[in-house]
């Protein structure tokens, strides 16, 4: 025994036909959002790691090493030191996919107060 009229043939496939792009579309931006967290993340962590080094007294070159480690590929850091704290800020493009990136740029900060002894 049948339930639905013939009218209703292929209506399901309609549906998913037109409910399809709007789910890769949810479903890209969602990656997106992930690659723009873990980026924020991989920036905080690098201005972490460069905070503490530039505070210690090390030279710039070696803080900016230390950085280039751990931030993401395309990061760009600045260094400052002003009333007892030294700052580094870096930022980078978000990256959704191997040479795609995004048209927005995360950034991660930090300041550490200087070493008294240095």
């Amino acid at each position: 025994m049948r339930c639905g009229s013939r009218a209703d043939r292929g209506s399901a496939t309609a549906e998913i036909a037109v409910a399809l792009p709007s789910l890769l579309v949810v479903l890209g931006v969602a990656l997106a959002a992930v690659q723009a967290a873990a980026a924020h993340l991989a920036c905080v962590d690098a201005a972490r790691v460069g905070a503490r080094a530039l505070a210690r007294g090390e030279p710039d070159s070696a803080v900016l090493s230390l950085i280039e480690r751990v931030a993401p590929e395309q990061a760009e850091a600045e260094l400052s030191e002003d009333e007892g704290l030294a700052r580094v800020v870096v930022s980078s493009p978000v990256e959704l996919g191997p040479g795609i990136a995004a048209p927005y740029r995360v950034a991660g900060e930090a300041a550490v107060p200087v070493e008294p002894d240095r």
